[in-house]
């Protein structure tokens, strides 16, 4: 058959010889449905796994979770968007504690956009805040350091 000449020799390697096409299409088709349920567990193992472990880079990883999530409805494997805030704000640092107080005590339930916005302002406080203890910490050190070479 011609279109087996034309098809990857992975894919028609485990293909049997068949008269109509249609027939050979079904076969190939019915293998990569089985490809999609082992690409929807290896996303939710990464989905699950991803953490978040510094202050910087929250849009990226905020971004990247709703892009597997975006892959996993795509393959039949639903997740509200409320389920969505709720898990990234569980996985994001200790810094962010205070800003998830205070998204779980207010009434309103936010998007996953509202939700990047709000940890992108979060995390710009956090790094100026995290330099100014950086540079008074160093200053304090260099101090120390002077006064016991002093005496």
């Amino acid at each position: 058959m011609f279109i087996k000449t034309k098809i990857s020799a992975g894919i028609c390697g485990s293909v049997d010889q068949h008269e109509k096409v249609r027939d050979l299409l079904k076969i190939i088709d019915d293998q990569f449905i089985t490809l999609d349920k082992a690409l929807g567990s290896t996303l939710i193992m990464k989905f699950s796994s991803l953490r978040l472990i510094s202050v910087k880079g929250v849009r990226e990883y905020i971004m990247q979770m709703r892009d597997i999530s975006a892959l996993l409805q795509k393959l039949e494997v639903d997740m509200s968007e409320s389920f969505l805030v709720h898990f990234i704000l569980n996985t994001i640092p200790l810094e962010y504690e205070p800003f998830k107080i205070s998204y779980n005590t207010h009434k309103d339930k936010w998007s996953i956009d509202e939700l990047m916005i709000m940890c992108v302002q979060k995390k710009e406080r956090l790094v100026i805040k995290m330099g100014e203890s950086a540079l008074l910490t160093t200053a304090c050190g260099k101090n120390k350091a002077t006064k016991s070479q002093a005496n």
